[in-house]
């Protein structure tokens, strides 16, 4: 339980009203009583707080003037300090350190690390303090892992990857497989190349459920700090994606794409491989990305399923829409002036 003075000791903001109001929750306005900390993040839902049974309330200083009389923390990003008071009051649990006896390990394991049971740990993993292997880890020889990341139950790390500190891996993430790497015979077999990269993922990146991230073909995969990945999530061989980062559920990103810095990437998005997406881009769902995008700014594109030829035909023919639609004002305006206007003598 914390007083609004505490809070705003720690975070930041201004405290309106009575500092003293102890508060040990976070929650919505709708469902929010005695105890509980609310935020207004958007003025349309002013109008709830009269019936919000919140102890007290975070609001940005738009609101400060309407809501006076009650216990308020003021800050210029009511949702990002909701996000920072519901890390305070919702910690990670704390490590359990120690080796489970059904778990095999043959690697050094510091004194504060947690490995679960049924896990698997090879020879020349280097665990740092404070990293949780949950049950049923499997974690391949001579990979890294940094101080205080956690592997929940049932995820698989291939050999040699290295995960930076404080990472979150969601149970069924599979980091460090082979990426699809195939050469075609002239009778139509398929041989497979060796993939020999590895993943390189940064620190404070999150991976969710099911999440999958391909190791390199000759060179490495590499996620960068803080980024976040969904759940149903396919990174493949070579793939580059930026510092900060956000990819929604089932997006998927072919190999050697290289995506920027603090992008956006929308649920189901596809994107193509061997392409660049600039810093700041903004990929909204269900959009292909099929070449790549070089300015900053928010790009969509759907259309129905059709054949391949169709497609190219189509989409050659909305690249010129401008030009047709251009030549149609001509000719409304060549008919409205008719004949007497266009034949004066």
């Amino acid at each position: 339980m914390f007083r609004l003075h505490e809070l705003v000791d720690r975070l930041g903001g201004e405290v309106h009203g009575d500092g003293n109001v102890s508060v040990a929750r976070v929650a919505t306005l709708e469902k929010a009583g005695q105890g509980d900390l609310a935020f207004l993040a958007n003025r349309k839902y002013l109008s709830q707080v009269a019936d919000c049974a919140a102890s007290a309330l975070i609001v940005g200083p738009d609101a400060r003037e309407q809501l006076a009389g009650r216990a308020l923390i003021v800050t210029p990003d009511p949702y990002l300090y909701f996000a920072r008071v519901a890390q305070l009051f919702n910690p990670q649990p704390a490590p359990r350190p120690g080796v489970h006896r059904l778990a095999a390990v043959d690697c050094e394991v510091p004194s504060g690390v947690e490995i679960g049971p049924g896990a698997c740990v090879e020879e020349g993993v280097e665990l740092s303090e404070d990293v949780v292997i949950g049950a049923n880890c499997f974690v391949g020889r001579g990979t890294r892992i940094g101080r205080g990341t956690r592997l929940y139950p049932n995820v698989s790390v291939y050999h040699d990857c290295v995960i930076g500190e404080r990472c979150i891996l969601h149970s069924g993430v599979v980091v460090g497989a082979d990426g699809f790497g195939f050469a075609r015979e002239r009778a139509g077999a398929w041989v497979k190349i060796p993939q020999t990269g590895r993943v390189i993922i940064g620190d404070d990146v999150e991976i969710g459920a099911n999440t999958t991230i391909d190791r390199g073909a000759l060179d490495d995969t590499v996620i960068g700090d803080g980024v976040k990945l969904d759940n149903l999530i396919q990174i493949a061989h070579n793939v580059r994606v930026g510092e900060h980062t956000i990819m929604a559920g089932c997006a998927g990103v072919a190999g050697s794409a290289q995506i920027g810095a603090r992008c956006m990437i929308g649920g189901q998005a596809g994107i193509s491989g061997h392409l660049s997406i600039a810093d700041d881009v903004v990929v909204s769902a269900w959009t292909l990305v099929a070449k790549s995008i070089k300015q900053p700014g928010v790009y969509t594109g759907n259309l129905p399923l059709q054949s391949h030829g169709d497609w190219v035909k189509n989409f050659s023919h909305l690249r010129h829409l401008d030009a047709l639609a251009k030549r149609v004002r001509q000719l409304e305006q060549h008919h409205q002036d008719g004949p007497e206007d266009r034949n004066p003598g």
